[in-house]
């Protein structure tokens, strides 16, 4: 009995020295990897969008012309002529505008745009041989634009742009008079051509909404200024504006991608375990 008692002694012993050997030859299973997460991004399609905008403008009247009237002391008849403004300068202004545009795709957005120009002061001068003479008015315009624009590229959410418009103008002129006199001229009124250039960037504030502010270039073409009066002047005809910007305004996107929207993350179930030899 002890011979078979201290034979299973050896045999537990031999086991226990032998066991990490023979283990350290048996193959570890492996587990795979759990594939990384899929990222849908937002469809890449358009989207209709509001905007509104607030600018400060400085407009440069290219100059201005004017009737004259005569008398020929042969005949005694009336002999028209033609004159200019010694100088005209409009001071800057403020404007509010809105416009509705589509979003085509990552790179490509148009809308159409009004904005109004609030009043201007303008002052003038104009001479003769004998006197000068102080012209003042005010005035102030409807700007309709259709806009195209690409934008560059987003960085950070900043997406900077460029673009340009076409369209027309409704210029309105007050009343222009010399304050030192009695003198005065009716304002006139009247739809011209207009176009624009434009460069900025804009700022997703959320995933719908982005803050815009850049520079717009725009070119009013000429038109009549003011009406003839009983002084023997006019009607008179400014040479049309080139209009400086400062803007800032908002976009609201409706659907669609803006280009804010953070990827989607696409569900996934978790995987099993594989586990191989």
């Amino acid at each position: 009995m002890f011979n078979t008692a201290r034979k299973a002694l050896f045999a537990l012993l031999f086991a226990g020295l032998a066991w990490p050997v023979f283990a350290a030859d048996l193959p570890e299973p492996q587990v795979e990897e759990a594939p990384p997460p899929v990222y849908e991004q937002p469809v890449d399609v358009g989207g209709w969008y509001i905007r509104g905008d607030i600018d400060y403008h400085k407009s440069d009247v290219r100059g201005i012309d004017y009737m004259t009237y005569g008398i020929d002391p042969c005949n005694c008849t009336v002999i028209p002529g033609g004159k200019s403004f010694d100088y005209g300068k409009l001071k800057g202004g403020f404007s509010l505008g809105g416009g509705v545009g589509y979003k085509i795709n990552d790179y490509l957005r148009t809308d159409v745009t009004a904005d109004y120009w609030f009043k201007s002061n303008f002052n003038g001068g104009t001479s003769d041989l004998v006197s000068t003479s102080t012209e003042v008015s005010k005035m102030s315009a409807l700007l309709l634009l259709a806009n195209a624009y690409v934008d560059i590229g987003t960085w950070h959410g900043i997406t900077p742009y460029v673009g340009a418009g076409i369209g027309g103008a409704h210029v309105k002129w007050d009343t222009v008079y010399d304050p030192n006199t009695t003198e005065t001229n009716p304002g006139a009124s009247n739809w011209r051509f207009a176009y624009a250039l434009m460069a900025g960037a804009s700022y997703c504030l959320t995933d719908k909404i982005i803050l815009d502010a850049g520079y717009r270039f725009s070119h009013i073409q000429g038109g009549r200024m003011f009406e003839w009066d009983a002084s023997s002047t006019g009607p008179g005809f400014d040479r049309g504006f080139n209009t400086h910007e400062v803007r800032g305004g908002l976009r609201y996107q409706f659907g669609g991608n803006n280009g804010c929207a953070a990827p989607v993350v696409a569900y996934q179930p978790e995987p099993e375990p594989v586990y191989t030899k």
